[in-house]
């Protein structure tokens, strides 16, 4: 699994670390920080939600 993100598409909800707090974060601004960008295999079900539930769909998951 390989995570992306687009920074410049976050709208600050901070879904993605309520999610997956292992491998997102968020800056001083709110945008989202991509703390791992390999996640292991026991944060994959909980990085596939924080990608559904962004609303700005600025998390990008490759399996």
């Amino acid at each position: 699994m390989k995570i992306t993100v687009e920074p410049g598409k976050c709208v600050a909800s901070g879904q993605c670390v309520v999610a997956a707090e292992q491998v997102f974060d968020q800056d001083d601004d709110g945008i989202v920080v991509l703390l791992d960008a390999e996640p292991p295999a026991e944060h994959a079900a909980d990085v596939r939600h924080a990608a559904s539930v962004c609303p700005a769909l600025a998390i990008h998951v490759e399996e």
